[in-house]
C-alpha cells in the first residue's frame, strides 16, 4: 500500500503581472505563470496558490524517478524591489512550473479535494534530497 503525504510548501512570492489566469472559477485556472519573488527561505519547492514551482534540479530529479502526475513547464521569474534589497541567499539559476496533473492518492503528484498538494512516498523521497525545510509535510488521509 502506497503512503501519501500532504505538502504545504514555502510561499516565497506570488503571481507576477504577466500571469494569465481565469479567476472566475475556484481554484483559478492558470494558463501562463509569472512568479515574483518577495522573499526566500531556501526551499526548492514553492507555492503561489494554485501553482507550484521547483528548481530545475528538483524537476530533473522528479522526471528521472519516472514519477507520474505532473508536467514541467516554463515559468517567468522576477523579483520585487524588497527582494532585491533584502535577499541574502543566491537563488537556483532556473525554476520550472510543476504543473500538477494527477489525482491525490492515485498518482505520485496530485491535488486533493481541498486543493492541497499530495505526493507519494517515492515523490517525497525525491523532494527530500533537496531543501524542503520550510514546508509542512504530514501523512495524508484520504
Amino acid at each position: 500500500m502506497t503512503v501519501y503525504y500532504q505538502i504545504e510548501p514555502e510561499v516565497a512570492g506570488g503571481w507576477g503581472e504577466n500571469t494569465r489566469a481565469d479567476t472566475s472559477v475556484h481554484p483559478p485556472v492558470v494558463h501562463s505563470l509569472h512568479y515574483e519573488f518577495e522573499g526566500w527561505l531556501g526551499d526548492e519547492l514553492l507555492e503561489s496558490f494554485p501553482c507550484f514551482i521547483v528548481s530545475e534540479q528538483v524537476g530533473q530529479a522528479l522526471k528521472a524517478a519516472n514519477l507520474a502526475g505532473f508536467s514541467l513547464e516554463q515559468v517567468e521569474i522576477s523579483f520585487s524591489a524588497q527582494f532585491l534589497e533584502l535577499q541574502g541567499k543566491p537563488l537556483p539559476t532556473r525554476f520550472n512550473w510543476l504543473r500538477i496533473t494527477g489525482s491525490a492518492g492515485q498518482a505520485d503528484c496530485g491535488i486533493s479535494e481541498s486543493n492541497l498538494l499530495v505526493v507519494s512516498e517515492q515523490a517525497l523521497d525525491v523532494l527530500r534530497r533537496f531543501s524542503l525545510n520550510n514546508a509542512e509535510v504530514v501523512e495524508w488521509k484520504c
